[in-house]
């Protein structure tokens, strides 16, 4: 019994140096450094297209970054004209993905399947939908998935 204890005081000891020396080291993740504190949600995604109707068993052809806040950026290459859309539409992103009027595709079906997965203004955000084919793809009326 005596071991134990003696085990147990030794144990919390060697976590209170861990908590203090983090604490006091600088830099460290427990300690705020002066003016770094966030005044606004978090915003990132990463964007994806998937040829297949299927992101688990399809082939990701290609996927970007997008973070909105505190200001436009990530690997998307119009990362401030995505974050406005996203602004406008998001958690509800079908808007995004409708056809520009006046587009005509084929019907054959070619699966593209587009994602949009992160964090949207501190909320949890999983967007999925597939197009009929690449041309449903290429011709939607917004730029999120244009990359």
């Amino acid at each position: 019994m005596r071991s134990i204890t003696r085990g147990l005081g030794l144990g919390s000891a060697a976590m209170a140096l861990t908590a203090l020396t983090a604490l006091a080291w600088p830099g460290s993740a427990g300690a705020a450094q002066s003016g770094t504190e966030s005044l606004y949600a978090p915003s990132a995604l990463v964007l994806g297209v998937t040829a297949g109707d299927d992101t688990a068993t399809g082939t990701v052809l290609r996927a970007v970054t997008l973070v909105c806040a505190p200001t436009p950026g990530g690997t998307h290459p119009n990362p401030a004209a995505a974050c406005a859309e996203l602004r406008s539409n998001a958690p509800a992103l079908d808007a995004l993905a409708a056809p520009e009027p006046g587009t005509a595709c084929t019907k054959e079906w070619n699966p593209m399947t587009v994602t949009a997965d992160g964090v949207w203004q501190g909320s949890r955000l999983n967007y999925t939908y597939t197009f009929g084919n690449p041309c449903g793809m290429r011709n939607t009326s917004g730029t999120l998935f244009d990359f």
